[in-house]
C-alpha cells in the first residue's frame, strides 16, 4: 500500500540528540578523547577570562567546532556556522542542544588572539600528545623530520615594490597586470595583502608563489606528530626549524630521519653535536652522511619509516584544508597548523586504540 506524504510538520520531538548519533559512529570515540584533553585544559581556560562580566561562549565549544572544520574539510567559518545550525551530528559533537542558537561567525575572529592563538593551539596539541604518550603510542628514540609549503592567502597582483617607485598599483577588482620583464624578489617587493608571506619555490621548474612553510617532527612507531613549527618560506627554513624542534623534543642518543634536502654538512653535523644520530637520505654526490652510518640496518629502517610523515602532510593539506591557508599572517597560520596536526594525531589515535571500530 502506498504511503501518503504528510505536509504537516511535527511540533515536538521525543528523540534525544544523543540518540540520533549511531552508537558505533567514529565521532563518539573521538569526542571521548577530545573531552579528556579539554577537561585537563580547564585551568588554562580560566586564565583567559575575567571573573566578572557577561558569560562567554564556552571555549570548549569553539575548539570542538574548529576541530569539525578540520575533520570535515569545511572551507570557511561562515560555512561551519551554517552547517552547525542544521547538522545534528555537529551540534552533538560541539555540545549544543537541538534548540540552542548558533553563534555568529565573528566570534572566531574576536576570540582568535585569546583562544585560537599559537600558544593556545600548542597547548592543545601538547595535551593530545601527552594522551598518546600515556597510551604508549609514542616512541622516544626514533624520529623523522620534514617540511612543506603552504600557499598564502594572497595573489601575485598584491606583490608590489616596497618603495613605490614601480608602475602604479592596479586598482579595481581583478585588474589586468603584466609582469613580463619585471624582476621581482622578496628584497624589493612585498604583498599588500599578506606582507609576511614570501615569494618562493622549491624545485627548479616549479612556479613561484606567495607561500609559508610548516615543519613537523614525527615519531617512527606510529607516525604521530610530536612537534610543529611554522616559518616564512626561505632556503634555510627547513634546516633551522628542524634543529629547533630537535632541541625541543628529541633526547640524546635518538635518531632523526629526513629526505635528501637535509643532507648538508651544516645540518648533519649540527644535530650530531647535540648527540642525535642523523639518518638522512644520502645525495648521490657530496653526501654529509658517512658510509658507515648508511650501511647500518637502523639507517635503512629509518628511511622506510620516514615516509609516514608524508602521510601527515598529505592529510593536513587534503582533509585539513591547509593546502592554502585561510588566514593572513604567520601567527594565525601557526595556530591553524598546530590545530590541524592535533586533529591528525587524534584520528591516528582513534585508529590505533580502536582498530576494528575505526
Amino acid at each position: 500500500m502506498r504511503g501518503q506524504e504528510s505536509l504537516q510538520a511535527s511540533m515536538f520531538s521525543y528523540v534525544s540528540l544523543d540518540a540520533r548519533v549511531p552508537s558505533d559512529h567514529p565521532l563518539r570515540r573521538l569526542r571521548a578523547l577530545v573531552d579528556a584533553v579539554l577537561g585537563n585544559m580547564s585551568g588554562v581556560f580560566d586564565g583567559c577570562y575575567s571573573h566578572t562580566g557577561r558569560p562567554s561562549i564556552p571555549p570548549e565549544h569553539l575548539l570542538r567546532a574548529l576541530l569539525l572544520q578540520v575533520l570535515f574539510t569545511i572551507r570557511s567559518e561562515r560555512l561551519l556556522m551554517e552547517q552547525l545550525d542544521y547538522n545534528l551530528l555537529f551540534r552533538w559533537f560541539v555540545g549544543l542542544g537541538i534548540d540552542d542558537a548558533v553563534w555568529d561567525r565573528t566570534v572566531f575572529s574576536i576570540n582568535r588572539d585569546r583562544l585560537l592563538s599559537t600558544e593556545m593551539a600548542r597547548e592543545f596539541f601538547e595535551r593530545v600528545l601527552r594522551l598518546a604518550e600515556w597510551q604508549g603510542l609514542v616512541s622516544d628514540e626514533h624520529f623523522s623530520v620534514d617540511g612543506s609549503l603552504i600557499e598564502a592567502w594572497a595573489g601575485h597582483k598584491s606583490f608590489v615594490r616596497k618603495d613605490g617607485d614601480g608602475p602604479d598599483r592596479p586598482s579595481g577588482r581583478n585588474p589586468e597586470v603584466d609582469f613580463k620583464g619585471e624582476a621581482r624578489s622578496n628584497k624589493t617587493h612585498a604583498s599588500t595583502t599578506d606582507p609576511e608571506s614570501r615569494l618562493y619555490k622549491k624545485g627548479e621548474f616549479t612556479e613561484a608563489k606567495l607561500r609559508y612553510m610548516t615543519h613537523a617532527l614525527s615519531e617512527n612507531r606510529n607516525g604521530l606528530i610530536v612537534d610543529v613549527e611554522t616559518t616564512q618560506a626561505n632556503g634555510r627554513a627547513e634546516w633551522e626549524a628542524a634543529k629547533k624542534m630537535i632541541r625541543r623534543s628529541v633526547k640524546q642518543g635518538a635518531t632523526v630521519g629526513a629526505d635528501k634536502g637535509y643532507d648538508t654538512e651544516e645540518f648533519v653535523s649540527g644535530i650530531e653535536r647535540l648527540g642525535i644520530r642523523a639518518h638522512v637520505a644520502r645525495k648521490t654526490v657530496g653526501s654529509a652522511v658517512d658510509g658507515r652510518t648508511a650501511r647500518g640496518k637502523g639507517y635503512a629502517l629509518s628511511l622506510r619509516r620516514r615516509k609516514m610523515i608524508e602521510e601527515a602532510f598529505g592529510w593536513i593539506k587534503t582533509v585539513g584544508g591547509l593546502r592554502k591557508t585561510r588566514h593572513k599572517g604567520l601567527a594565525k597560520l601557526s595556530g591553524q597548523a598546530l590545530l590541524a596536526f592535533a586533529a591528525y594525531n587524534l584520528t591516528r589515535m582513534l585508529n590505533l586504540m580502536w582498530p576494528k571500530a575505526a
